[in-house]
């Protein structure tokens, strides 16, 4: 199979590293226990391995809420332990796929640390902050993900920050050209490591409506930049989640990322009588 088309036609395997193989017998699995079945994997005819978040992270949401971009969990393993496993991968034909989060970060990351402390922090913008109604409720009727209100209030500061899902995990706000900048440089980071695509984390999230509306819509400006670095590495893929949103949604964000993958739910027909 060619490296143009790969991703179209490969047999990719997702990795769950925690729960995989541990090769120190602290209970978790690790880099060390993928790369250890890596041969198995080839002989199974997997093409590309697509490993969950393996990032440093608190763990609130088992690796989704991302204290630092561009390092590897000791939980797992280090940088080196994950060059080596790229490069043993890359050995047997197999390509990596790393799972990219650019909704949200954890409330531990040194960026949301720094928009936190005042409303003048040079790094306010990088989240969604919104002053609460007159009576102190949040500034809408928005929901999380995982259930109850999409706002937290900050008593440091007296205002809202959005979360779309556990309030340790603070949307970012990729209205931001510097946070766009700071993602993109992100996934350069790991292109330059060998990385041979992403799977992109709830990537209709990642731009909210800015007026004080009900429901949130999509937008495509956020697009740009990742198609500029898609351009660039034609050989590498951005798999995008999609699972429970409306066809129509997943269609208008599948637009703006034209080349990348969509990996939807299958939807079951209402049965009629």
């Amino acid at each position: 199979m060619t490296d143009s088309v790969w991703w179209k036609r490969g047999v990719i395997y997702q990795m769950y590293p925690r729960s995989f193989q541990d090769t120190n017998g602290d209970g978790v699995g690790d880099l060390k226990g993928i790369a250890e079945r890596l041969d198995y994997l080839k002989w199974l005819g997997v093409d590309a391995i697509w490993i969950s978040p393996i990032y440093p992270s608190p763990m609130a949401d088992f690796g989704y809420d991302v204290s630092d971009y561009c390092n590897i969990d000791p939980l797992f393993g280090s940088l080196d332990e994950f060059d080596r496993l790229v490069e043993a991968a890359h050995a047997r034909d197999i390509k990596v796929i790393l799972d990219f989060v650019p909704n949200h970060t954890s409330s531990q990351h040194p960026w949301f640390l720094q928009s936190s402390l005042s409303r003048t922090s040079p790094r306010r913008d990088w989240y969604i902050w919104r002053d609460g109604k007159p009576n102190g409720l949040p500034p809408n009727n928005w929901l999380s993900q995982f259930g109850g209100s999409a706002w937290t209030l900050d008593r440091l500061t007296g205002q809202y920050y959005l979360h779309s899902f556990l309030h340790e995990q603070p949307d970012l706000n990729w209205r931001n050209p510097a946070v766009r900048a700071a993602m993109y440089d992100v996934l350069r980071f790991w292109l330059a490591r060998g990385v041979d695509g992403f799977r992109v984390d709830v990537i209709w999230l990642l731009i909210k409506d800015g007026r004080p509306a009900r429901n949130a819509r999509g937008d495509r400006r956020d697009a740009k930049g990742a198609r500029s670095i898609r351009r660039a590495r034609p050989d590498r893929r951005m798999p995008n989640c999609a699972t429970t949103r409306p066809i129509r949604i997943i269609g208008r964000m599948s637009l703006a990322f034209t080349g990348f993958f969509l990996f939807t739910a299958p939807t079951s027909p209402k049965r009629t009588r």
